[in-house]
């Protein structure tokens, strides 16, 4: 079974041809002749914060209506490499958070904000701490062995 990555969410229709807006846009997976699960980007337009986009097959404003709520969703394979650093959220959900030896916790999600993605992590306690993906809090990250190992001094959560 293949995995997916969720680009965003159908919106509300934007004009007659089939066009609609999409809401949590993920900017990098909504490029033009990108394959979807709900079928090809054939429009991209609009901002990256606010992208306008149609599919092929969508071309009448109630056929956007119809997929209004559902998950647009771009196969793994399909989507596109990352730099040396970048990560994909799912590749650190569950990953064991260190500081050196010592035991932090659990990522239990990426969140990504206007100015930096950071990882949720959930402490042996059961609190939350935030983590900015920043290289003075992240010391490094190993996706094989599920690790990522981060400086608690400079989080100021010793």
């Amino acid at each position: 079974m293949a995995r997916f990555l969720e680009a965003g969410r159908v919106g509300r229709a934007h004009a007659l041809d089939g066009s609609f807006h999409v809401t949590s846009p993920r900017p990098r997976l909504l490029a033009l002749g990108t394959p979807t699960d709900l079928g090809e980007i054939v429009r991209r337009a609009g901002t990256d914060e606010r992208p306008v986009v149609r599919l092929g097959g969508c071309e009448t404003r109630e056929a956007a209506e119809r997929l209004h709520g559902r998950a647009l969703r771009v196969a793994l394979a399909d989507a596109p490499a990352l730099e040396p650093g970048e990560y994909w959220a799912h590749e650190l959900e569950g990953c064991a958070v260190t500081d050196g030896e010592r035991e932090v916790g659990t990522v239990r999600r990426m969140v990504e904000l206007p100015s930096v993605e950071v990882l949720e992590v959930v402490r042996d306690g059961g609190e939350e701490l935030l983590v900015p993906m920043v290289s003075d809090a992240v010391r490094s990250i190993d996706v094989a062995s599920r690790r990522v190992d981060v400086d608690l001094g400079f989080l100021g959560a010793d």
